[in-house]
């Protein structure tokens, strides 16, 4: 076969891009860590000196076959949103027992890959039949709790655009749910915190009397999450109907992995999480079956690299009619 690679560098990170004349689907064939670190040329140097890079594997490929290719306890984060089988343009409809099969056959794979103190973050939404909700979280939850895995959070997703709903209320929130293989997991608060309601209020009696009574960083986010959806005014709106807005899977990303940790998203679709992941030093994994969302993909990784990509800021308030500005 003859192949054609085309490296990609920056001070950040190395991609290097397969191009196969015998293939019809654009493929990012990465290395492992371990096969890239001999001929390392791309590099950040960090404060102590230490050589670093990160990588990004985009691959056009059926998730089962991805995952199967994986070694065993690889990843520290695997956030997906799968398809909600609901007949979006990328998703074939099947019945509701054939779908919830096909989720326990992907999500046993998860399992496997999944790093002991890994977490496995699973955004859906609604199925709907015949004008009925069958929440989708609910259905899946007995088949991760049947894989041994904890349920750490179920996380609402608020977001302010949707359809509108003339038999019933308009949906404006779906799920993340948060597994973790046991006890010992990763988890780091303070990247994520954010600004307190009253930040300097005191404690006003007692031995900390004067002392500040909330965490100087903030606050817990709480289990209720407000991200605009990728809309069509939002800086990051592709082709892809449904698409993840990258500041929500940065939260993720900073609070579950450390620097250099390994995350997947076998719906990647095109990148939110693979760019989520290169944005805070990790490594980012993904898989999609449309040539054109990982198509898509790989250009936003190049823009990411240079500088060009537009991404919604971490923290930036929701748009507010009522405040100048918005509130921005």
């Amino acid at each position: 076969m003859n192949r054609q690679a085309e490296t990609i560098e920056t001070n950040e990170f190395e991609v290097k891009v397969d191009h196969s004349a015998n293939r019809q689907s654009p493929l990012f064939d990465m290395p492992t860590l371990e096969q890239l670190k001999p001929q390392q040329e791309s590099f950040q140097l960090l404060d102590d000196g230490e050589r670093r890079s990160n990588i990004a594997v985009l691959e056009r490929k059926d998730n089962l076959d991805f995952l199967r290719d994986q070694p065993g306890e690889k990843f520290k984060l695997i956030v997906t949103s799968p398809p909600y089988n609901i007949g979006k343009s990328y998703e074939a409809r099947s019945s509701l027992d054939e779908y919830l099969a096909g989720q326990e056959a992907v999500i046993r794979e998860c399992v496997r890959v999944l790093h002991p103190q890994g977490s496995i973050c699973w955004q859906v939404g609604n199925y709907t039949d015949k004008g009925e909700i069958l929440p989708l979280d609910s259905l899946l939850f007995p088949i991760f709790r049947g894989f041994g895995l904890k349920l750490r959070n179920r996380i609402v997703w608020h977001f302010g655009h949707g359809l509108h709903c003339s038999k019933r209320l308009s949906g404006r929130y779906e799920t993340i749910n948060w597994w973790t293989k046991g006890d010992d997991y990763t988890w780091h608060l303070d990247p994520i915190r954010v600004p307190s309601k009253y930040p300097g209020k005191r404690h006003f009696k007692g031995p900390r009397k004067g002392e500040l009574s909330g965490n100087p960083l903030g606050k817990n986010p709480s289990d209720v999450w407000e991200f605009p959806n990728v809309k069509n005014n939002h800086p990051e709106k592709t082709i892809h109907p449904c698409q993840f807005p990258v500041e929500l899977v940065e939260r993720l990303v900073l609070s579950m992995t450390d620097e250099d940790d390994d995350v997947l998203d076998p719906y990647v679709g095109v990148g939110a999480s693979v760019i989520a992941a290169l944005k805070h030093k990790r490594n980012g994994y993904g898989c999609d079956i449309v040539e054109e969302y990982i198509s898509i993909a790989r250009e936003r990784v190049k823009d990411f690299q240079s500088g060009d990509l537009k991404t919604r800021p971490m923290g930036k308030p929701v748009y507010n009619p009522a405040l100048p500005n918005g509130g921005h």
